[in-house]
C-alpha cells in the first residue's frame, strides 16, 4: 500500500520505476496525491483547481499502457500544471505522453500584481511550506509549493523573468529554465519560457528528456570540474549580503568536494531592466539593441573563459504577503531571460532567520544536459537544502 508519507519521499523518477515495475499502480499513486491535497492544501493554497476525475482517468490509461508492457519514462508521476498554461501547453503534451498524470491547476498571482512574487487563489494567498508568512515567489508560486510540500513531485512552470527560479529558491526546491528557443515560448518576446519546478534535479533531467525534441546538441557532461565564476550582484544588483554569504559558501562546499573549481573571473553585465521591459512592452529601439549586444558580448567573454557563472538566485529573501517594496526580487535572473541561456537553482542552505537561499548556475546556449547532470552530481554533497516537512 502507498501510504501518503512514502509517497510525499518519492521522487518522480522514483514513482515511475515502481510503476513500470508493477510494484504500485499509477491509479493508487494519483489516489494518494488526490488524498494529499485534500488533507493538506487547505493549508497551503497551492492549487487552484483539481480535477479528479481527468487525472484518475488518466491514471487508467497509464496503467493499460503499462500492463501492455510500454514503459514510459515518467509512468504514473501527478504533477501541478501552472494555471493560466494549462494540460494543453506544449511541455504539458509532453509530460503527459512520456505517463505524467495531470491533478489540477497550480495557482499564479492575480492580474496587475508586480514583479509576479506572489500566488493568489479565491480562498487566499498561496503560503511557503517553510513560513507562512513569506511569499512563496512567482510567477510559479503553486507549483513550487505543490513539489516543496510532496503534494506532487513535479510541476510545471514557466520563466519570463525568473518565474520558475524565484519560487523554486524561496521554497527550497529544483528550479530549470531551458535554453530559450528549444520550448515554445509563452510570450511574442521570446522571453518567457516553458520549465520545471522538482524536487530533485534527477527529476529535471526526466522532465527535460521529456520534453524537448531528440536530438537536442550539446554534450552531457564536462570533461573534468568545470570552472565557475562567481558574482552576487551580475555587476548592478543590490544583493543583501546575507544572501549572497550562504549562496557563496554553498558554492565553496562544491568545490572543495572537487564538483567544481572557482575560476575568479569578473562578471559584470549593464542592468538589463530597461531593455527587459522594453522587450515586453513590444517598444524596444535602438538603445534597448545596443544594451542586448553589450551584455551578449560581455557573456561570451566570460564563457569564453568559464563553463558556469553562479549567482545567489535572488537578491533578497522572501518578502511577506505584502509583496516586495522597491526589492528588485528579478535583478538576478532576468539577464537570462533576455540572452537566452539556461539556468537553474539549487537550494544553497538557509539565513540565519531560516529563509532559503537559492544558488543559481548559469551555462552556455544549448548546454542543459551538463547542467543538469552537474545539478545531480551536487546531490548529497551538503549543498541542498531539504523540502519542508
Amino acid at each position: 500500500m502507498l501510504t501518503g508519507e512514502l509517497y510525499a519521499a518519492l521522487t518522480a523518477t522514483d514513482v515511475a520505476d515502481r510503476v513500470n515495475r508493477g510494484e504500485v499502480t499509477a491509479r493508487e499513486v494519483v489516489d494518494t496525491a488526490l488524498t494529499l491535497i485534500a488533507e493538506r492544501d487547505g493549508a497551503l493554497r497551492a492549487f487552484t483547481a483539481v480535477w479528479p476525475a481527468r487525472a484518475r482517468a488518466r491514471a487508467g490509461r497509464v496503467d493499460a499502457a503499462v500492463a501492455r508492457g510500454v514503459r514510459l519514462p515518467l509512468a504514473g508521476v501527478p504533477i501541478g500544471v501552472k494555471a493560466g498554461e494549462g494540460p494543453d501547453s506544449f511541455q504539458n503534451r509532453r509530460l503527459v505522453a512520456a505517463g505524467c498524470v495531470p491533478v489540477g491547476a497550480t495557482s499564479v498571482p492575480r492580474a496587475g500584481t508586480g514583479w509576479q512574487t506572489y500566488g493568489r487563489t479565491d480562498r487566499g494567498p498561496t503560503l511557503n511550506p517553510h513560513n507562512p508568512a513569506w511569499s512563496p515567489g512567482g510567477s510559479s508560486a503553486g507549483s513550487a509549493v505543490a513539489v516543496a510540500a510532496g503534494l506532487v513531485p513535479l510541476a510545471s512552470g514557466s520563466d519570463g523573468a525568473g518565474s520558475v527560479r524565484i519560487p523554486a529558491a524561496w521554497c527550497g526546491v529544483v528550479g530549470f529554465k531551458p535554453t530559450n528557443g528549444l520550448l515554445p515560448a509563452r510570450d511574442r518576446a521570446g522571453l518567457n519560457s516553458p520549465g520545471v519546478l522538482a524536487r530533485t534535479a534527477r527529476d529535471a533531467v526526466a522532465y527535460f528528456r521529456a520534453v524537448v525534441p531528440t536530438g537536442t546538441p550539446g554534450p552531457r557532461s564536462w570533461s573534468g570540474p568545470p570552472a565557475v565564476a562567481w558574482t552576487s550582484t551580475l555587476g548592478y544588483a543590490a544583493t543583501d549580503p546575507e544572501i549572497a554569504a550562504v549562496a557563496r559558501d554553498a558554492l565553496r562546499r562544491l568545490a572543495a568536494a572537487g564538483l567544481c573549481r572557482l575560476a575568479g573571473h569578473p562578471v559584470k553585465l549593464h542592468d538589463p531592466a530597461p531593455a527587459w521591459t522594453a522587450l515586453r512592452a513590444g517598444t524596444s529601439g535602438q538603445d534597448t539593441d545596443d544594451l542586448i549586444k553589450a551584455n551578449s558580448r560581455r557573456l561570451r567573454a566570460v564563457f569564453d573563459r568559464v563553463d558556469l557563472i553562479a549567482t545567489p538566485t535572488t537578491p533578497h529573501p522572501p518578502h511577506g504577503h505584502d509583496g516586495p517594496g522597491d526589492r528588485m526580487n528579478v535583478a538576478l535572473t532576468w539577464a537570462f531571460n533576455i540572452s537566452g541561456h539556461p539556468a537553474l537553482t539549487l537550494p544553497a542552505g538557509t539565513t540565519p532567520d531560516g529563509a532559503p537561499v537559492g544558488l543559481q548556475l548559469i551555462t552556455r546556449h544549448h548546454a542543459d544536459l551538463q547542467l543538469l547532470d552537474m545539478a545531480t552530481r551536487i546531490r548529497g554533497h551538503g549543498a541542498l537544502l531539504p523540502p519542508p516537512a
